[in-house]
């Protein structure tokens, strides 16, 4: 299926996605098959939602195009199933019940597209007793177990913004979903329903975890273990100047190197020794207070003690690395990652800033062939 009038390139270029707008990781799934080619419409209702930003902000809403659509006027929804016709994903992050009440559920959708693949992104799924209860990325991340790995055992678990959840167990997760579903509609000709909720995906996060766990590699609390700060060469470090430096300095090799570098060579049977390892970060943590973030920085530089300088976000983008990859780039005066991963002959690229609530009604009608967006009201 060609697409007209769409300046995007990607491996998904061709593929047209319905984004019912919403907030979160809905929206960063949408992004995500944008940046990969994909032409994506954000159905936006009147007012949109917003998450308290200038839309020109809203990075999320990047390579997409987008329309007005309100679903509670009476021709509203027919509109947007004139869009899931033409589409090959929709995507929609309501709760549990709300789309088919808004008349664009997926046994709506699919009458009219069979091939469609309806993907559902949800915290809590779409059954179970939590199903229709509010949440946030933290809540649930909470019940999975997977909120209580990290942080130290003398504080609560700290907040990882929302990456964990929403994006990792969340968005990714729905994108792999849409897409196996979208191989299996094209070599069938039967699309699908996509359930992808954040207890399920952060859950599966620790899929290894939890074989250590019954192993016996792995204690079931904080502080203890190899990966989650227990072990004090996996771990960070306050510098002289406030600052922080992250070591992961796990195999003999690099463990080596990085006591050789650090100065503490006395130091080398107390890797496997546990009863040794409070000893261990303590003459770890007095050491790094000894110069600052930077100046740690230039003594790893270039070895393999697998030590890195801990960046702020404003800071990320100017590390010699990160700068000579181009993992972040600057479009329309806004400095933000590049679509990520790459590809040898589909590249990617940023096309288009934030779509903006609207602003291509003519243009997704023309190229869609839906008129009625057109139409007062669209």
């Amino acid at each position: 299926m060609s697409v007209a009038g769409t300046a995007g390139s990607g491996p998904l270029t061709g593929v047209r996605v319905v984004e019912l707008a919403g907030i979160g990781p809905g929206p960063f799934a949408a992004m995500l098959l944008a940046d990969l080619g994909a032409d994506v419409v954000r159905v936006d209702r009147p007012g949109g939602a917003s998450l308290g930003v200038n839309p020109e902000y809203d990075v999320s809403n990047r390579n997409k195009r987008s329309v007005i659509v309100d679903l509670k006027t009476a021709d509203g929804p027919s509109r947007v199933l004139d869009l899931a016709a033409r589409a090959d994903i929709l995507v929609e992050g309501y709760r549990p019940g709300v789309a088919e009440r808004l008349g664009v559920g997926p046994e709506t959708c699919h009458a009219r597209n069979p091939r469609l693949v309806y993907g559902r992104m949800t915290g809590w799924g779409q059954e179970g007793p939590l199903a229709h209860r509010a949440g946030h990325d933290i809540a649930y991340l909470a019940p999975t177990g997977t909120l209580g790995l990290i942080g130290s055992p003398a504080e609560p678990p700290p907040a990882p913004a929302n990456l964990l959840g929403d994006y990792a167990g969340g968005s990714l997760y729905l994108v792999v979903g849409v897409l196996a579903a979208l191989h299996h509609a094209r070599a069938t000709g039967t699309g699908q329903v996509v359930d992808a909720a954040i207890v399920d995906g952060a859950a599966h996060l620790a899929t290894m975890i939890h074989g250590m766990l019954a192993a016996g590699g792995w204690q079931d609390r904080r502080g203890a273990n190899l990966l989650d700060g227990g072990c004090p060469y996996y771990g960070t470090y306050e510098t002289a100047d406030g600052r922080y430096m992250a070591v992961g300095a796990l195999e003999p090799q690099f463990y080596a190197e990085f006591l050789e570098l650090l100065g503490l060579p006395d130091h080398a049977a107390a890797r496997k020794d546990i009863a040794r390892w409070n000893d261990l970060r303590e003459a770890v943590t007095a050491r790094f207070k000894f110069r600052t973030r930077d100046e740690w920085a230039a003594v790893f530089e270039g070895s393999d003690a697998c030590v890195a300088p801990v960046l702020s976000l404003r800071e990320a983008p100017h590390h010699p690395h990160l700068a000579a990859r181009g993992t972040f780039t600057d479009h329309g005066g806004i400095t933000q990652p590049a679509p990520a991963p790459r590809f040898s002959v589909t590249h990617t690229s940023i096309h288009s800033g934030p779509a903006q609530p609207g602003a291509d009604t003519a243009d997704v009608a023309r190229d869609w062939d839906v008129p009625r967006l057109l139409q007062d009201g669209g």
